[in-house]
């Protein structure tokens, strides 16, 4: 009679476990607090624009597709898309280019085409607002903690003249407008 109940028990106990197991395993393919549809290939992120008085970054919560590239890639091409929300201005100059886009140890090597430099209207407050709002844009996301700009492939001592691209920068969040 003991040995019966043991039976029992025992296969009721691997029915247990064999749920248990699928229960486990259907949770984690359907995933349980997604805030992104990145099985969709969408993410929501913030991008800082301009304020019309280069006095600070205007942050711009977006939906990207990341279609066929990294999340890094589709969010550089949506801050040359420029702003949506009403007084804020671009800050990548027109024409520019994204070349390439990799992240490597927490940096992210952005490579910009040379209207980067060429088509940029210059001064100190305008380079400040261009470099911060990539170097914020993409600090935002998760694994960089660092940008560092390249232009046509190759690093240079200052992009835009004011300020030093020779290594990578961090991000600066006193420039959000608050």
């Amino acid at each position: 009679m003991n040995q019966g109940r043991k039976g029992k028990r025992g296969w009721l106990g691997t029915i247990a476990v064999a749920l248990a197991t699928v229960l486990v395993i259907g949770l984690g393919l359907t995933g349980c607090d997604r805030k992104s549809d990145s099985s969709a290939g969408k993410d929501t992120v913030t991008l800082y624009f301009g304020d019309k008085d280069a006095m600070y970054l205007v942050p711009e919560t977006r939906t990207v597709d990341k279609k066929d590239r990294s999340l890094e890639a589709a969010v550089i091409e949506e801050l040359l898309k420029g702003p949506q929300k009403e007084g804020s201005v671009p800050t990548i100059p027109e024409g520019t280019r994204v070349l390439s886009v990799t992240v490597v140890d927490d940096v992210a090597y952005v490579d910009f085409s040379k209207e980067f430099q060429t088509e940029h209207p210059g001064g100190s407050a305008g380079e400040i607002m261009t470099i911060y709002s990539v170097v914020n844009t993409l600090t935002g996301l998760p694994g960089v903690e660092k940008v560092q700009f390249l232009l046509e492939g190759e690093k240079h001592e200052s992009i835009l003249g004011h300020m030093d691209t020779t290594v990578p920068i961090e991000p600066d969040f006193n420039l959000v407008e608050k």
